[in-house]
C-alpha cells in the first residue's frame, strides 16, 4: 500500500487522510500543504487504487481487508495516537478502526458517510466503477469526470484538471483510463439485500462504539448519506457535531479554504 507523507515524519501528531472508493491519497494534497505545519499528514492509496497493489481475488475488495491494512500502516507509522479524516470509504474504515477497543483515534472525521447507506447510491457507484471506458484526450477524460464527479459541488477548471489526473493513467496506446483495478466493482455486483442488510447492522454496532469526538460533514444534496442517517449520528455513539454544506452532494472535496477551515477547526480546536 503506497502512501504519501506530508510534514515532520518525527512530529507525534499524525492525521491520517483516507479517500472514497475510486479516488487516491492525491485527493488530499491542498489540505495536507495547509496542515502541514501542525501535523503530520498521511495519505494512502487504499489497495487496488493508484500507486498501491492489486489483489488477486476481486471479492477481497471489501471493508476488512481495508481496515486490516490500515491496521499495518498505523504500526508502520509508529504514532501513539492518530487522528482521521475519512472520505466515503474512508470514513468508514475510519468509524471500523475507531470502534476497536485501545484504537489510537483520537478525533475523527466522517465525510459524507454514515452506517447507513442508500441503495440506490451503491447502484449508481457499482455501475460506472466496473466500466472499461478509455479516452483518447485528457481534455475528453476531464469533461467526463466532470459529469460523473458534478455532485462534488462547484470547482475551478483547474480543480476539475486535477481531480482528474488524480485519477487516470495512460495505457500502452496513450489512451486515458482509470486509475484502479476495474474488480473494484466485483463486490457491489454480488451483493445481496441480505448482506446489505447485516453489513448495515455492523456497521451501526461500529459507530456506537466510538467514543472519540467525531464531526460528521453531509453534503445537503447527498444521495449517499441522508438527512435522517445524519441526524440519528448525532444522538447515538459519539454523538457526532453535524455540519451540512450547501450546494453539495456526494462528497465534499475539502480542496476550498471553508472546507478546510472546518477541519481544522474541529481537529485543532
Amino acid at each position: 500500500m503506497a502512501y504519501k507523507e506530508w510534514g515532520d515524519p518525527r512530529n507525534p501528531n499524525v492525521l491520517v487522510c483516507v479517500h472514497g472508493v475510486t479516488r487516491v491519497g492525491d485527493d488530499f494534497d491542498v489540505m495536507a500543504r495547509e496542515l502541514a505545519e501542525t501535523y503530520r499528514v498521511v495519505c494512502p492509496d487504499v489497495v487496488g487504487r493508484g500507486r498501491s497493489g492489486r489483489l488477486q481475488d476481486p471479492q477481497c475488495y471489501v471493508l476488512p481487508q481495508y481496515v486490516s491494512d490500515m491496521v499495518t500502516l498505523l504500526a508502520r507509522l509508529d504514532a501513539g495516537t492518530v487522528d482521521w479524516f475519512g472520505t466515503s470509504m474512508g470514513g468508514l474504515i475510519g468509524m471500523s478502526l475507531a470502534s476497536m477497543p485501545g484504537n489510537p483515534v483520537r478525533r475523527l472525521i466522517l465525510n459524507d458517510i454514515g452506517p447507513s447507506i442508500d441503495v440506490l447510491a451503491l447502484e449508481r457507484i457499482g455501475e460506472y466503477i466496473g466500466q472499461d471506458i478509455r479516452f483518447t484526450t485528457f481534455g475528453e477524460a476531464v469533461q467526463y469526470i466532470r459529469a460523473i464527479c458534478a455532485t462534488f459541488g462547484p470547482h475551478t477548471d483547474e480543480e476539475w484538471r486535477q481531480l482528474a489526473a488524480n485519477v487516470l493513467r495512460q495505457d500502452e496506446d496513450g489512451k486515458w483510463m482509470w486509475h484502479y483495478d476495474l474488480g473494484l466493482a466485483v463486490p457491489f455486483k454480488i451483493m445481496t439485500p441480505e448482506a446489505a442488510s447485516v453489513g448495515e447492522t455492523m456497521l451501526w454496532a461500529a459507530y456506537d462504539a466510538i467514543r472519540c469526538p467525531t464531526l460528521l460533514v453531509r453534503g445537503t444534496q447527498s444521495d449517499l448519506l441522508s438527512l435522517e442517517t445524519a441526524q440519528a449520528m448525532t444522538r447515538r455513539g459519539p454523538k457526532a457535531k453535524l455540519v451540512e454544506l450547501e450546494g453539495i452532494g456526494h462528497a465534499p472535496t475539502f480542496m476550498h479554504a471553508g472546507q478546510i477551515q472546518l477541519a481544522k477547526d474541529f481537529l485543532l480546536g
